[in-house]
C-alpha cells in the first residue's frame, strides 16, 4: 500500500480531432449572385502576432482586417475574468481599410499586357504604430506603409454671413462701373489702400477663421518603394528573412534577394535557366526563407524536389545544401505523373525543422534532417485520381492549392474542390482527417473516414504514413465533385486554431 499518495502519469496520446465552427464571414454572396473576376481573393496572409489579416484580390486591391476581440473591453473585474473562464474566445476581426496596391500595366517591349492580381502579401515588421507589408503581382513588388494619421475636421467659420465681408465682393455695381484711371493690369488704383493702414480696436469683423471642431482618425496605405524589372518571368512568391532587413522573391527560373531599403537592385542566388531553353526540365514554383535561420532558405520545384540552400556556402546558390524528394514506385509512371507531382506551395513549420509541401494529390511533411523521404503523407482528395484526364481536359490540374501549418505544429491543412478543405493531425498516432466546407455550416460533408494512424515525426520510418483518403469517384458527401469552385487560399492563425479561407471573393473563418 502506497496510501494513495502516488499519482500514475496518463501516457500522452494524440490530441482529440477539433471541433470546427463557423466565426465571421466578409463579401458573403447571395444566392444566385455572379462573382466579379476582379473580386476573387487571390492571396491571404496573417501578421506575426495574428492580429492582423490581409487579402489580396485579382483587382489589384490589398484588404486590411483587424483583430477586435483582444482589445481591452473596458469592463469590471469580474467581467473579464468570466471572459477569462469561457470556454473557447473566438477571434473576431472587422474590416480595416483597403487599398489599391497594383494597376493594368502593358510591356510595350514584349507586347505583353501585366495584370494587376496580387499574387503574394507578406507582413513585415511593425513600427511606431505603422504597419508594413509587401505585396506583388506578376513582375512588380510593392512595399506599404499603413498608418493612422489624425485629420482636423473644419464644420465653421467665424463669419456672420449677413454682413458684408471686407474683400470687396459686396462692392455696389455703380462703383465697380465708373470710369477711373486703371493700371497696366487692368486694376484699379482705387482698390487699394495706401500704405497708412489703421486697424480697428476690436479686429476686422469679417475676418474668416477656421474652427476646428473635432479630431478624425483615417488610414493611409502609403507606398514606400517599388521594387521592379528583376523578373523576366511571372512572380510567384515573396518571402521575409528574419533578420528583418531582407527579402527574396522568386519567379519560374530565378530567386532574388532584396533589402528592403533599396529597390533599383537586387542580388540573383539562384538561377537555374540553361543555356539553352530546349533543355529546360523544370522550373522554379515556391520559396521561402527559414523562420529563423537568416542564412537558410527553400525552394521547391515542378519535378517535386524542394532543395535547401544555405547563403554561407556560396553568394549563387546553384547548388543545393540538401535535396527532398519522392522516389516513384516502380510500375507507376503515367502521362500525369510528373505535371501532379509538381510542388504548388511550401511552408516552413514555425521551429523550422519541417516544411510542408503540396502537390495536387498530396501534402507532405519533410524532415529538413531526413531527405531520404518524407515523414508523412496525407492524401487529399485520392478520389480524383480516376478523373485526371478529365482534370487535364479542363486545365484544373493545373490549380496551385496552397497549404499551411498550425502554429503549434500539430496540424497541416490545404484546399480542394467544392470549396472543401481537409485539415489532419500530423503527430504520432492522429488519426484525425477533416473535411470541412467553407460555407456557414462547415461540418455539414462531414463524413467518417477511415484513416491509419500517423507514425512519429522523430522515429526513423521505412515506409511513409499515407491517410485520409476517402471512397473512390465521388466527393466527401457522395456528390459529383465541381471543379468550378475551388479553395485555393487559406492561412493559419499564428498561436491559436483558427484558419481564413478564401472561397471566390468571400473570406471565411473558422475557429476550434
Amino acid at each position: 500500500m502506497n496510501g494513495g499518495n502516488e499519482v500514475v502519469a496518463a501516457p500522452a496520446g494524440p490530441p482529440q480531432p477539433l471541433d470546427w465552427k463557423f466565426s465571421q464571414v466578409f463579401g458573403e454572396r447571395t444566392a444566385g449572385e455572379e462573382v466579379q473576376e476582379v473580386d476573387i481573393i487571390s492571396a491571404i496572409e496573417f501578421d506575426k502576432s495574428g492580429d492582423h489579416l490581409a487579402t489580396g484580390d485579382r483587382g489589384g486591391r490589398v484588404v486590411l482586417f483587424e483583430r477586435t476581440d483582444t482589445k481591452d473591453h473596458g469592463g469590471s473585474r469580474r467581467d473579464l475574468e468570466r471572459m477569462d473562464n469561457a470556454i473557447i474566445r473566438h477571434p473576431e476581426f472587422r474590416y480595416k481599410t483597403e487599398f489599391q496596391s497594383h494597376e493594368p500595366e502593358f510591356d510595350y517591349l514584349k507586347s505583353l499586357e501585366i495584370e494587376e492580381k496580387i499574387n503574394k502579401i507578406r507582413w513585415c515588421q511593425p513600427a511606431n504604430g505603422a504597419l508594413f507589408l509587401l505585396s506583388t503581382n506578376d513582375k512588380t513588388i510593392k512595399y506599404w506603409k499603413v498608418q493612422e494619421k489624425k485629420v482636423k475636421k473644419v464644420s465653421t467659420m467665424n463669419v456672420d454671413p449677413s454682413k458684408p465681408a471686407g474683400n470687396g465682393s459686396n462692392a455696389s455695381s455703380s462703383n465697380s462701373s465708373s470710369s477711373g484711371p486703371y493700371l497696366a493690369n487692368g486694376g484699379s488704383p482705387d482698390r487699394y489702400p495706401s500704405n497708412d493702414l489703421s486697424f480697428p480696436a476690436r479686429g476686422i469683423q469679417s475676418l474668416r477663421l477656421p474652427v476646428v471642431t473635432s479630431h478624425e482618425t483615417n488610414l493611409v496605405a502609403r507606398c514606400r518603394r517599388v521594387y521592379a524589372h528583376a523578373h523576366d518571368y511571372h512572380i510567384n512568391s515573396i518571402s521575409n528573412n528574419s533578420d528583418g532587413e531582407t527579402f527574396i522573391s522568386a519567379d519560374d527560373l530565378r530567386i532574388n534577394l532584396w533589402n528592403l531599403e533599396i529597390s533599383n537592385q537586387s542580388f540573383n542566388i539562384v538561377d537555374v535557366k540553361p543555356a539553352n531553353m530546349e533543355d529546360l526540365t523544370e522550373v522554379i514554383t515556391s520559396a521561402e526563407f527559414h523562420p529563423t535561420h537568416c542564412n537558410m532558405l527553400a525552394y521547391s520545384s515542378s519535378k517535386g524536389s524542394i532543395r535547401l540552400i544555405d547563403l554561407r556556402q556560396s553568394a549563387l546558390c546553384d547548388s543545393h545544401s540538401k535535396l527532398f524528394e519522392e522516389q516513384e514506385a516502380p510500375g507507376s509512371r503515367s502521362f500525369f505523373t510528373e505535371i501532379i507531382a509538381s510542388i504548388s506551395d511550401i511552408k516552413f513549420g514555425k521551429d523550422g525543422r519541417y516544411i510542408l509541401s503540396r502537390d495536387y494529390m498530396t501534402l507532405k511533411l519533410w524532415d529538413i534532417n531526413m531527405d531520404s523521404g518524407p515523414v508523412a503523407a496525407f492524401q487529399v482528395h485520392e478520389y480524383l485520381r480516376p478523373k485526371l484526364c478529365d482534370l487535364y481536359e479542363n486545365d484544373s490540374i493545373f490549380d496551385k492549392f496552397e497549404c499551411c501549418l498550425s502554429g503549434d505544429g500539430l496540424r497541416v491543412a490545404t484546399g480542394s474542390y467544392s470549396n472543401l478543405f481537409r485539415v489532419f493531425g500530423c503527430i504520432s498516432g492522429s488519426t484525425e482527417a477533416t473535411t470541412l466546407e467553407a460555407s456557414k455550416n462547415p461540418m455539414r460533408r462531414q463524413v467518417q473516414t477511415p484513416s491509419r494512424p500517423a507514425r512519429s515525426l522523430s522515429s526513423s520510418i521505412t515506409r511513409v504514413v499515407r491517410r485520409g483518403a476517402e471512397s473512390p469517384g465521388i466527393d466527401a458527401n457522395g456528390n459529383s465533385f465541381d471543379f468550378t469552385t475551388k479553395l485555393l487560399h487559406l492561412a493559419w492563425h499564428p498561436t491559436e486554431n483558427s484558419i481564413a479561407c478564401a472561397a471566390a471573393n468571400s473570406l471565411y473563418m473558422y475557429y476550434a
